[in-house]
């Protein structure tokens, strides 16, 4: 059983994790600074460096966490569909609760625009990209999709971008038909 030290210890880093996540959103990554991040997950700033190296180290867990969050949904959706384009059906039904505009979509934008910036960040974010598209392509290797790792990394790309566009406005509504003809082609 951890001692009581170590459970308190748990909880900051977690606190300062959540913290991280929804800072990044609200003002942007290269805004958060030890003291606001201290703030709003309610411990010293001390507390920050004794449980990471850096701000930067805290929002870059926050913001993988999140990502493999998000990426380890998507192999429920795979499982559930039966052909590939109840596949592309329901990944795109999963995307369906991100506007481009809500907190996680805006911290997604602002880790891969940091990525661009470093490259630790860059390279966790490129390793979660690979995985996702391995997974796809295995699913559509098993479905006999033509070229399923380059299907893949034009499915996972696409819905990257249909994410990005959501956030300058709506969608057209027959993204969803384009999709299926490029994994049944």
């Amino acid at each position: 059983m951890p001692s009581p030290a170590a459970v308190r210890g748990e909880e900051a880093r977690r606190r300062l994790l959540t913290a991280a996540a929804e800072l990044i959103a609200e003002r942007g990554w290269s805004a958060v600074s030890t003291r606001i991040l201290a703030d709003r997950a309610g411990v010293s700033p001390s507390v920050v460096h004794y449980h990471f190296p850096s701000v930067q180290a805290v929002l870059i867990e926050a913001a993988i966490t999140a990502m493999q969050g998000v990426l380890d949904a998507t192999s429920e959706v795979f499982a559930a569909a039966t052909s590939p384009a109840d596949g592309v059906d329901a990944l795109l039904a999963s995307i369906d609760e991100y506007s481009g505009t809500d907190p996680l979509s805006v911290m997604f934008t602002e880790a891969c625009l940091a990525a661009t910036r470093d490259d630790e960040l860059r390279a966790r974010i490129a390793a979660l990209v690979t995985g996702f598209r391995a997974r796809i392509a295995d699913w559509l290797a098993l479905h006999q999709v033509p070229d399923p790792a380059a299907t893949a990394a034009v499915l996972a790309a696409a819905i990257d971008g249909l994410l990005l566009h959501r956030g300058l406005g709506p969608v057209d509504a027959g993204t969803a038909a384009v999709l299926r003809r490029l994994v049944l082609s």
